[in-house]
């Protein structure tokens, strides 16, 4: 049922190309990540999107910027490299500042450089360090990813009353393209199709930035499962008429508060309503990077509005009709923008919305997944530190 999985970040030390996600689904183009300043551009116009891939993009960023022969003179001595390190991290930071993985990460990364500097005698002893934490952050995040996979599939073929007829509606895109691989809400439809215990997959479009349509639907026919795109509005309609069809419904997580409050994007909040009036498991995917337990509940996460002419307009390449055929230009797809509102109106663009804990049935990690006990809510620190 499934092919090979799509590799988004090809790294090699020294050398980090990130599939181009603006130009999907219409052409797959990689491009090179070579400087600091390219990784921070390639994270904030959303060339790579997804927390987790946003994460390693960063750090993978800088592991190239390390190695690169022009950075040397920056690097002598272990405290000039640290000094780099930190204050490259901080300004990657910056690109996304919703992104509790790429925090983590960050975080992560420069403990270990500091550390590993109280005993260093030279630069390049702290650049091996960097390089040694990065690269295997891109090998965990795969293997996390896999694991949230096959615990996602468990709990929702344990919880599963139907026939073999089993469905299951995700939002956004949080497979290959979200992540260094896999996946993960769309690592669980993965898991799902790999046992041929899934039937159908519904993604929806994600407005205003398509997400679901140009990269989820991307993946999905990449792959050869089974699928079908719907618009946000239609996921009420498509589970009234499919009572006793939809299994469930799986996202991702940008934040999630210790509580279980978790933030994701816009148009998660009302799939969640719409799965508690239908009585449809409603599951998120996450892996335990994007648990901050620094905030209490989902009333901390800063949500980041993002410019009014992501809504007002569209950029698609150009069909020649009356044929489907992309129109070209000395061989390259010709691609425009398009006004679609009218013109004047004011808008309101947020990139994420909070659904309270009290609406998500399973929080599914790395290490497992995490239930609710008798309140509402979640118990993001007790699990992760008993897991």
């Amino acid at each position: 049922m499934t092919g090979a999985t799509l590799q988004a970040i090809r790294y090699q030390r020294g050398s980090l190309d990130i599939i181009d996600q603006l130009l999907l689904p219409h052409e797959t183009l990689y491009i090179p990540i070579s400087t600091l300043a390219l990784g921070h551009d390639a994270i904030k116009t959303m060339k790579v999107r997804g927390a987790p891939a946003i994460a390693i993009v960063a750090a993978l960023t800088l592991a190239v910027v390390l190695v690169d022969a022009a950075t040397a003179p920056r690097l002598t001595s272990a405290q000039d490299a640290v000094a780099f390190i930190e204050e490259s991290l901080e300004f990657l930071k910056t690109s996304r500042p919703t992104a509790v993985n790429l925090f983590d990460a960050a975080h992560k990364l420069a403990k270990g450089v500091r550390e590993a500097a109280v005993t260093a005698t030279s630069g390049q002893e702290i650049v091996n360090k960097y390089l040694e934490l990065s690269e295997r952050m891109l090998e965990e995040d795969v293997k996390d990813n896999m694991n949230i996979g096959h615990f996602g599939a468990e709990f929702i073929l344990s919880a599963w009353k139907g026939d073999e007829d089993l469905r299951v509606i995700t939002h956004c895109n949080t497979g290959s393209l979200a992540t260094a691989g896999y996946g993960t809400a769309l690592g669980i439809i993965r898991a799902l199709a790999g046992q041929k215990k899934l039937t159908h997959a519904y993604c929806t479009e994600t407005r205003p930035y398509n997400q679901g349509s140009r990269l989820t639907a991307y993946e999905l026919v990449y792959e050869n499962i089974p699928s079908t795109l719907i618009t946000d509005s239609m996921a009420s309609a498509l589970l009234a008429q499919n009572a006793g069809k939809i299994a469930a419904i799986v996202v991702g997580a940008d934040r999630v508060a210790a509580n279980g409050d978790t933030a994701n994007k816009i148009g998660t909040y009302q799939l969640a309503i719409t799965a508690r009036y239908h009585n449809v498991p409603f599951i998120v995917a996450a892996p335990s990077t994007s648990v901050d337990l620094n905030i209490d509940s989902g009333k901390e996460i800063h949500i980041e509005v993002r410019p009014a002419v992501e809504v007002t307009t569209l950029r698609g390449p150009v069909v020649a009709a009356p044929s489907t055929e992309f129109k070209k230009d000395a061989g390259t797809v010709v691609s425009e923008t398009i006004a679609v509102a009218a013109r004047g109106i004011g808008v309101w663009n947020p990139s994420f919305d909070v659904t309270p804990a009290e609406l998500i049935s399973a929080i599914v990690t790395e290490k497992g997944v995490v239930l609710k006990g008798d309140g509402q809510q979640f118990d993001m620190k007790t699990f992760l530190s008993s897991n």
